[in-house]
């Protein structure tokens, strides 16, 4: 049985797509060109109305969409992956902090990107991005605050929310500014960019960004 990912290069599709490489079942990529806005045409709505990928269509013929909620059903229908800690401690911690990425740093990423969506005066896009990039910073400091492994978000090892860090935490122009305040999300993300599962996947959406050696 073979699941079918709906997604582009660099987008949020890359989070689903390692995870899926992590469990290690069949799957298929369905390009959605984001660039000639593919997305918004009839035959990918039919997919998904929201007209947003990722989507990912499973071997039981049901349509998953929202990164997180995709990851969560990934987990919970292939346990063995340890994708998320047994530990009950441990994974409120993956929890809390997945959510945290998903609901108060993601969405600025299309502020930052569009900012003249959130602004009717044209000079005012400026400003609109410059408050988008202040709060990313803000709430990006709180991630690095909480990594407690060396190159993991828990101490106990590695779990999918550490994907969901490598890959958002690449977005909304930052690549200066990161590597200088956010010294722990940086030695995350090339550790997940070096998994064994993970590095062809990566190497394909992020092939600038250098993989780690780590024991």
């Amino acid at each position: 049985m073979t699941y079918t990912l709906y997604g582009h290069r660099r987008s949020g599709s890359l989070a689903v797509e390692m995870a899926l490489a992590e469990i290690g079942v069949d799957y298929r990529v369905r390009d959605v060109d984001l660039e000639a806005e593919a997305q918004r045409g009839d035959d990918y709505a039919a997919v998904n109305p929201q007209r947003k990928v990722p989507a990912l269509l499973t071997p039981a013929g049901e349509t998953l969409t929202e990164s997180v909620a995709i990851l969560l059903t990934l987990d919970q229908r292939h346990p063995g992956a340890g994708l998320l800690p047994k530990d009950e401690t441990e994974r409120a911690r993956a929890l809390r902090w997945l959510l945290f990425i998903a609901t108060e740093i993601y969405p600025i990423v299309e502020i930052n990107d569009y900012p003249e969506r959130f602004s009717p005066d044209p000079e005012a896009t400026s400003g609109v991005q410059e408050i988008a990039r202040s709060l990313w910073r803000t709430r990006w400091r709180l991630v690095e605050e909480a990594i407690q492994g060396s190159h993991t978000l828990l101490g106990s090892g590695f779990c999918v929310t550490d994907i969901y860090i490598a890959v958002v935490s690449r977005w909304a122009q930052q690549d200066d500014w990161r590597p200088v305040h956010l010294p722990k999300v940086e030695a995350l993300t090339a550790a997940v960019a070096a998994r064994p599962a993970c590095a062809p996947v990566w190497a394909r959406h992020q092939p600038d960004v250098t993989p780690g050696r780590f024991t």
